[in-house]
């Protein structure tokens, strides 16, 4: 992107556009909302990135950080994504045309993918987790989804030991020097 300044607005020029932008101007791509909670009660085997289907108010919602995918999962519905139970706070700034919070949304991806996500979930008995929520350099957001599959409490408690065992590490490395 390239910058003008005049006295009164900011244009960029939009390298992927090729034109005048006054959009990516103002627009901020710095939004990852993260799923902390899945690292810690899944293991992944496989990532996809998937569009979302979403109204005026959401994106301009989700631009402002007001989401959270902490308690979401994706479902199968008619051959389609959804992502259920994702929360995106109302737009403070709409009408009463605004947009309901934990509404199902419908995820974007080619077919080929969808079919062999599906396939995986029927057979295997894995499920696919929300993992990462993003504004890419488009404007458009996006969502890292993985297929995953649930961790029995040994594991958790041996993650736990290991993070515990790297912070004592952590700590006499930094007493030593």
């Amino acid at each position: 992107m390239i910058f003008f300044s005049f006295s009164k607005f900011t244009i960029t020029l939009c390298l992927n556009l090729k034109k005048a932008c006054y959009f990516c101007a103002s627009m901020n791509n710095t939004i990852k909302i993260k799923n902390r909670k899945a690292k810690f009660e899944f293991e992944f085997l496989d990532k996809h990135i998937a569009g979302i289907k979403l109204a005026g108010t959401e994106i301009k919602a989700i631009r402002m950080g007001k989401a959270a995918i902490t308690e979401s999962f994706c479902e199968f519905h008619n051959h389609e994504l959804f992502v259920i139970n994702m929360t995106v706070e109302e737009y403070s700034h709409a009408s009463h045309f605004n947009h309901n919070p934990k509404s199902e949304r419908k995820l974007l991806m080619k077919r080929r993918e969808l079919r062999k996500l599906e396939k995986e979930v029927k057979n295997s008995g894995l499920t696919i987790v929300p993992l990462l929520l993003f504004i890419n350099e488009r404007g458009l957001a996006k969502l890292q989804i993985a297929l995953a599959k649930g961790k029995k409490i040994y594991d958790k408690r041996e993650n736990i030991k290991d993070r515990e065992n790297k912070i004592r590490l952590d700590r006499i490395k930094k007493d030593f020097n």
